[in-house]
Formats: C-alpha cells, structure tokens, sequence
C-alpha cells in the first residue's frame, strides 16, 4: 500500500482518538486490511479519504476495529461468586448504594447482567450501572436490548422469563432493567476515568490491548476504585503484576483494592 500504517494509525487517531498503537499490531492489521479490501480499495490514503466523507464507512470502521463479542453471564461459573460473594461483602462494605461501572460495555449485556444478578440483593429501584464503550454503534445497539439465543443463553432460567420477551426469534430485555443502566461513550486510553466506584467490571476486552496499555489501564482502574472495591476482569485476562499495582486477589478474576 503507498501509505504505510504508521500514516494510517495517526489519521485515524486525529478522526477517531483511538489509538491504535495500544492494540496488537498484527492481529489489528489484519482485521482493517480485511475491511480495507472489502471496500476495494488498495491504499490507506484512500481509505483515510473515506473515512473522512462518508459517515456510514466512518461508523462501520469505528464499529468494525471494537470487539462486540459479548453475552449475557459469559463465564456463569465466575457470576456464582458475584452472587455469593462478592454482592454482599460489597453491600456490607458500601451499603445498597452502590457505584457500578461496566467499562466497555459493547452491546449492554453485561451491565443487564449486572442488574439482574444485583436484583437478588437489592430492589431494582436502588440500582444503578454506568456503563461506557469507546462505540456508539454499540450503545445504540444495547439501548434496544434486543438480543440472539446466543446471547442469552446462561441467563438462569427465571430471570429469562422474569425479564425477556420474544420478538420474533430475538429477546427483548424490560424496560425494568435498562431503566437501571446509564450509558455513555468513554474512551479507556484517553477520558478521565469516574472516582469512588465500588465495583468496576471490564471482561475479556484488554487481551486486544499491548502490555503498556493494559498496565495503564489497570492503575487507573485501581485508582478509580474505593478503598474496598473489586476489579472483575475476563476469564482470557490475569493482572500479572496485580501486587505492584496494589492489588489483592480474591480469586481468579476478581482484585480488590485494600480498604485503608
């Protein structure tokens, strides 16, 4: 191609404030050349052009270069120790107000998730999640809530029934739960991040991410946190250097920051 991603990774950084240098070059690559040549164009110059004229190409991009795999209780063995440990020992800590943030939300099911689960604690009118994602394709998408059977397969069978309805072959999520879910776009590698929260969870979203860019976002998760709060990352992920930054684990997947 006549320009090289170098030129390429700093266009779309002045159009889009991604920066893509903080994703894994060749897996990244790979997947914007596909979508490059799906366009049938050969040159990164070419395709910069378009993006800056043509805002359906412009939103497939952003929506393309995110990762929108996401479900409902993905990993319900790890959501049975949300339930049975990590929801009370929060709410014994912080009392029913609790601040939520579900950081890179994609299609809202895991902050839907989060208020069903919490509805076994706590009534529906005494929850609230703010949940972000750097695309607002996806935000749009998850304020419809209308979703596959894959999506909602681990739903526990009550909630399911509690709070879908069919459309079709979809699943429309209540009115019930999204009332609780706030959303807004957030970029992790750039916007400050919410202070005081008590439960932040960002799944199976930073193995895209280099190594310098998940520390980053790491410490700002911790420092995002209350004294007391919990970290729930992906089953994919693991904070290798979790006691440099002041972490204590709880388990596998869940990192508390000491109260003082």
């Amino acid at each position: 191609m006549a320009y090289d991603y170098e030129y390429f990774k700093a266009e779309v950084f002045k159009l889009t404030h991604i920066d893509l240098n903080a994703y894994k070059e060749k897996q990244m690559k790979r997947r914007i050349d596909t979508l490059i040549g799906k366009h049938e164009i050969k040159d990164y110059d070419k395709y910069v052009a378009l993006l800056r004229t043509d805002k359906a190409a412009f939103e497939e991009f952003v929506n393309y270069l995110t990762i929108n795999v996401s479900e409902f209780y993905r990993n319900p063995e790890q959501w049975v120790i949300m339930d049975k440990d990590v929801f009370p020992d929060l709410i014994k800590k912080f009392g029913k107000n609790l601040k939520i943030w579900s950081a890179a939300c994609s299609t809202g099911d895991e902050p839907y998730s989060l208020v069903m689960a919490l509805s076994k604690h706590l009534s529906l009118n005494q929850i609230r999640i703010d949940a972000t994602d750097i695309d607002k394709q996806v935000i749009a998408k998850a304020k419809v809530g209308l979703y596959n059977d894959k999506s909602v397969a681990s739903v526990p069978a009550d909630l399911k029934k509690q709070y879908f309805t069919m459309v079709g072959p979809s699943f429309q999520i209540s009115d019930q739960i999204k009332q609780r879910v706030t959303f807004k776009e957030h970029n992790l590698l750039k916007d400050p991040y919410p202070t005081g929260q008590h439960l932040i969870v960002c799944r199976n979203v930073l193995i895209y991410f280099t190594e310098e860019a998940k520390d980053e976002i790491f410490r700002k998760f911790y420092n995002s946190l209350a004294p007391g709060g919990v970290l729930f990352i992906g089953s994919t992920e693991q904070i290798i250097n979790y006691k440099e930054i002041g972490f204590e684990r709880k388990s596998s997947f869940f990192y508390v920051k000491p109260a003082k």
